[in-house]
């Protein structure tokens, strides 16, 4: 099949919610105008995740995987699922599934007219803490970026590829994704999406990865802004 869309989906000890993963990635799949895949990365997991994955695979060849040797971070995990996407577009939500697949069809409807569509979560079913520390979180990131964008934590995306191969991917760098669009002088839009609370699993984040991490992570995206390189071909002979 010639697809137009791969959907990374980076993995974590979630082998409880992989199953329910499958299931709505293939309603979503069968129901689009966008002929999609699935890249899981597994992300060094230690539970089954992998095994159950492998499953997945094998029932459907819109699903494949690459699997980490062991557990690198989100940014390794979508930096690896940018380099092994030939696809046109990328697209990109968590095993959580706090955010539905069938919201990519919203996003799709601006692909052609941006570069990145990224969601923004309306009635976020998250704890007040969690809630207060990415609403502050967002508020110093917009401010060291001027991206203008109110969720960049939001697992729901779709980049097309040629941006999010550009992107240089640095520990922490994935909230940074609108930013680094803008600065191959892409578009960006922001559209509400659906959110829902986490059924199985348990998050990955605390205090530090959710609230002081970002802020220092905002130094290094100011840091590589200044070096970043950024061209456009006028004429070629090869």
């Amino acid at each position: 099949m010639n697809y137009e869309l791969t959907v990374i989906i980076p993995v974590f000890n979630e082998e409880d919610n992989l199953e329910r993963v499958y299931s709505e990635m293939k309603k979503f799949i069968e129901s689009s105008g966008t002929r999609t895949k699935v890249l899981f990365v597994n992300d060094g997991s230690k539970d089954k995740s992998l095994e159950k994955i492998k499953e997945i695979c094998e029932r459907s060849s819109a699903f494949r995987f690459i699997s980490f040797e062991k557990n690198c971070g989100l940014s390794a995990a979508i930096k690896a699922g940018f380099d092994y996407i030939d696809t046109p577009l990328t697209g990109y939500i968590d095993a959580d599934l706090q955010t539905s697949p069938f919201d990519f069809d919203e996003l799709l409807g601006y692909a052609n007219e941006f570069d990145l569509v990224t969601g923004v979560r309306s009635n976020r079913k998250d704890s007040f803490s969690k809630n207060m520390s990415s609403l502050i979180a967002n508020g110093i990131r917009r401010a060291f970026t001027h991206d203008g964008m109110d969720d960049t934590g939001c697992p729901l995306k779709i980049i097309k590829t040629e941006y999010a191969r550009r992107i240089p991917m640095f520990k922490g760098l994935h909230r940074f994704l609108p930013a680094m669009v803008l600065l191959q002088n892409g578009k960006i839009k922001q559209v509400s999406v659906q959110h829902f609370p986490r059924i199985a699993g348990k998050s990955k984040y605390n205090l530090w990865n959710r609230l002081l991490g970002p802020l220092a992570d905002c130094f290094a995206y100011l840091w590589m802004k200044k070096k970043y390189i950024n061209y456009k071909i006028a004429e070629s002979k090869l």
